[in-house]
This record gives structure tokens, sequence and C-alpha cells, in this order.
């Protein structure tokens, strides 16, 4: 028997959008969500098993072409750039924004990484309202 997760069992109350990318308990949840969707959807591209680990570098440029970039600090490096878009990702699958199916979706429209999870915070933010673009 699968156990559902509520959102309201391992949430806190956030005030605004940036509390949400700030959160670096969520964004810890969140790296390992992001490489397990990312790695299912390039399992199904390439007909096998794969598993993948979706770098910094990868997350911040994703970051930076969503325009996401603009709820940050200023002075937020790679790193937290990162923890931001994983941060986001996982609070949206567990709110219930975006579903997993979607996520995976929305990851295999594209072979280049960055493209594809530029694509997925963008269109989080549009199902959640936002301005960041």
């Amino acid at each position: 028997m699968a156990a559902k997760i509520r959102a309201g069992q391992i949430l806190k109350k956030y005030k605004n959008l940036q509390e949400v990318l700030l959160d670096k308990d969520l964004a810890g949840l969140g790296d390992m969500y992001v490489n397990f969707v990312y790695s299912l959807a390039l399992s199904q591209k390439l007909r096998k098993p794969a598993g993948a680990k979706v770098n910094n570098r990868i997350l911040a440029e994703a970051v930076k072409k969503s325009g996401l970039r603009k709820m940050l600090p200023r002075r937020v490096d790679r790193h937290a750039q990162g923890d931001a878009a994983e941060a986001l990702i996982v609070y949206a699958w567990l709110q219930g924004i975006v579903g997993f199916e979607d996520c995976l979706k929305i990851l295999s429209r594209s072979d280049e990484p960055i493209e594809a999870l530029t694509q997925l915070l963008q269109e989080i933010g549009k199902r959640l309202g936002a301005t960041y673009e």
C-alpha cells in the first residue's frame, strides 16, 4: 500500500515565492527529486535505464534563462541558484502545481538539459502565476 504524501505534512508556511526559493531543506529534497525525474526522462529517451546528476552549473543556467534569477537576492552563487531551482521544482510537485508525469513530459521535450530545465521552471512559474520573466 502506497502512502500519500500531503504537502501540509512536510511544508512550512511560506510568505512568498522567495522564501520557497531560499529554503535549504526544500532544496535538499529537491536535489533528489530533480535527479530522479531527470534520470527517468533520460531513461525514456535512451530506452534503457540511466542515472544522471543535474549539476549546479546546468541548474543555474536554467534559472537565468527562465528569468527566475530576478527573484533571488543579488549576491547568490551558482550553488544557491541551483538550490533555488530544486526547491521550486519539488515545491511545485508537493503542492500539486506540476505533477510527476508533467515533469517527465517537459524534461523529455529537449535533448539539451539546460533548455529542458528552463522549460520546466517557466511552466511552474506560469502555473504559479509568477512573473519572473
